[in-house]
């Protein structure tokens, strides 16, 4: 029994980590499409991208603009 408990939390753990995975995704990808397509199509007649483009442009984008983390060294 003590077997079949380990592997239904495990199970649950795995589920739990993808629902999560999708829920950042969502809330990462959809604000980010929304804005570009209101905004960008008609301020610069750049052209409309889909939510896998904005999710790659988010991630592109967390990858060049890192924040910086100061010491304090005295």
């Amino acid at each position: 029994m003590k077997m079949n408990n380990d592997i239904i939390e495990t199970i649950g753990s795995v589920l739990a980590a993808i629902l999560m995975i999708i829920l950042v995704a969502l809330i990462l990808g959809f604000p980010l499409m929304w804005l570009w397509n209101w905004l960008m199509p008609s301020i610069f007649n750049l052209p409309e991208i889909t939510f896998w483009q904005a999710l790659g442009l988010n991630a592109l984008s967390a990858i060049l603009i890192k924040p910086t983390i100061k010491t304090n060294k005295d």
